[in-house]
């Protein structure tokens, strides 16, 4: 898995809300900022991507299949 990086909105507040990504050529890894040593989510790079996807689609427009 490569570097571990912080969602471009931590900024806000104290930055510790957030959560942590890091990538590989075929998965995405996710984390809470403030539990680094806790457990993390795996997920297939296709997934994570239409999980993107799908979350910054206007509500009622999902993307195409």
């Amino acid at each position: 898995m490569g570097n571990w990086r912080r969602s471009s909105y931590s900024g806000e507040g104290d930055g510790n809300n957030c959560v942590e990504i890091a990538t590989s050529s075929t998965q995405v890894a996710v984390r809470d900022s403030k539990a680094p040593t806790r457990a993390t989510l795996t997920f297939p790079r296709a997934a994570f991507t239409r999980f993107l996807t799908t979350v910054e689609e206007p509500e009622g427009n999902p993307p195409p299949r």
